[in-house]
């Protein structure tokens, strides 16, 4: 292998997700997942949730079991807990069904009354709300913010410590996807 070109394999295998740019006339939005050992790029997964819905967790749960990359997945890191809008992953839930830790990253801490005020707009927001506790508290881990399941504050900051910020995973993710809807890819994580 030496000489070949290619970087050695290290490190467990990490699948970042992020959805897509959506309108609010879209009934459904793109999900993208990257998988991604070191600086490897070892499969990509898609699937479609329902704007403002309440299939995220389903919907990424049944993407990443019914792929052929499902026993090689070390643990999940997605861009926020919300999915097409409002559609809140249960963090809790997506662990347990796939058997892998999950980390939900953003850059800046949520002012949760702007959460809740922001849900008020959507149909079961104190079903969403019941989910976004669930997930616990939000820790801050290195340069981003995370709520973790199947996995602790602590051991989740060392996964993390590997990016200096959103994990290249998730960036990769975001990328593909709003390639994908707009035709190229744009802005930030």
């Amino acid at each position: 292998m030496a000489g070949d070109g290619r970087q050695p394999k290290v490190g467990i295998r990490i699948l970042g997700i992020d959805d897509s740019p959506f309108s609010k006339s879209d009934d459904e939005v793109l999900v993208v997942g990257v998988l991604m050992r070191g600086q490897v790029v070892e499969g990509v997964l898609s699937t479609k949730v329902m704007r403002d819905g309440d299939d995220s967790t389903e919907k990424v749960a049944a993407m990443i079991l019914g792929s052929r990359f499902a026993g090689q997945v070390g643990a999940v890191m997605l861009n926020s807990i919300m999915l097409g809008g409002f559609n809140v992953v249960d963090i809790d839930d997506l662990s347990r069904e796939i058997g892998k830790p999950v980390i939900a990253v953003v850059r800046r801490k949520p002012d949760m009354g702007e959460v809740r005020k922001a849900l008020s707009n959507v149909c079961c927001s104190e079903e969403k709300m019941v989910k976004i506790k669930r997930a616990g508290g939000v820790h801050k881990l290195g340069r981003v913010y995370a709520q973790v399941a199947g996995i602790s504050a602590d051991d989740a900051g060392k996964l993390l410590a590997r990016f200096p910020g959103i994990p290249e995973p998730i960036r990769l993710a975001h990328v593909i996807a709003g390639g994908i809807v707009r035709g190229e890819s744009g802005g930030k994580v």
